[in-house]
């Protein structure tokens, strides 16, 4: 039996970036607190570090980490609850969180665990609105972030590395690591610690969401030519293997059965 899942991006609204915070963050995006949402997420597999500011309807506030992950999740949520949610920059996680993003890649973690600036201003954030927040964040991160000109250099690196690796026409990582003048392990050892992924894991993740984003607008045999897939048999073992299921059965709803959210920590 199918169910109808949605995804957050689904329920998201985009909130306006001041120009001031592009540097660490790369999108804010606000959900209202909702009564009517039944149906189970499905969570693709994301490049992102996210910190999430949720505010339960009973009023009860939470803040966590939640890293880049590696495969999809399926979950139920328990309790009606808004979320503001804050994508950390490539590269800007160290700044933000004291950690590498390595350390919380398929982790969740309260932000108050962590030892980097934005802990510091969370238990404020998750009582204001997600415009009194990011004015607060506006104010706080370009006077206490810690930069340097190698820090920029390397989030210039892993922009442009991105860039090419979303493209439908991604190169290779050694002819990347070529085209940015840098050796293979270096441009790793930028994606591992300022991402948490690998730049071949990294491309792996973003060929499936380019499948997510058109599946059912293209033939599969199409699609796999046009995301940079060898032929429709890779399409189906690299999205099985990310997603859990074959993407027919993803596109019909044919789904695991929804876990509970995750707690933090």
């Amino acid at each position: 039996m199918s169910t109808r899942y949605l995804t957050p991006a689904q329920i998201e609204t985009s909130v306006p970036m001041p120009e001031s915070l592009r540097p660490w963050l790369t999108e804010l995006t606000a959900t209202s607190v909702r009564h009517d949402l039944i149906q189970p997420f499905a969570h693709p597999p994301g490049t992102a570090t996210t910190v999430v500011l949720r505010t339960e309807s009973s009023g009860r506030t939470a803040a966590f980490v939640i890293g880049a992950q590696t495969k999809a999740a399926y979950s139920q949520p328990e309790k009606p609850g808004g979320c503001v949610r804050l994508r950390v920059a490539p590269g800007a996680t160290r700044q933000l969180l004291g950690v590498a993003a390595a350390e919380l890649t398929d982790r969740v973690i309260p932000l108050g665990d962590l030892p980097g600036l934005l802990s510091a201003v969370a238990p404020a954030l998750t009582r204001l609105t997600a415009d009194e927040a990011i004015t607060r964040l506006a104010d706080a991160l370009p006077r206490q972030a810690s930069e340097s000109e190698t820090l920029r250099a390397h989030r210039l690196v892993l922009r442009e590395a991105i860039s090419v690796l979303t493209a439908n026409t991604a190169q290779p990582v050694s002819d990347l690591a070529a085209r940015l003048a840098v050796s293979e392990r270096h441009l790793r050892s930028l994606f591992v610690t300022g991402i948490g992924l690998s730049p071949k894991h990294f491309a792996r993740i973003a060929r499936v969401l380019r499948v997510l984003a058109h599946a059912g607008d293209t033939p599969w045999s199409t699609l796999a030519a046009e995301v940079g897939y060898y032929d429709q048999s890779h399409l189906t073992a690299d999205f099985r293997a990310l997603m859990g299921v074959p993407p027919g059965a993803y596109l019909h709803g044919e789904l695991p059965h929804p876990v509970r959210c995750r707690a933090t920590g």
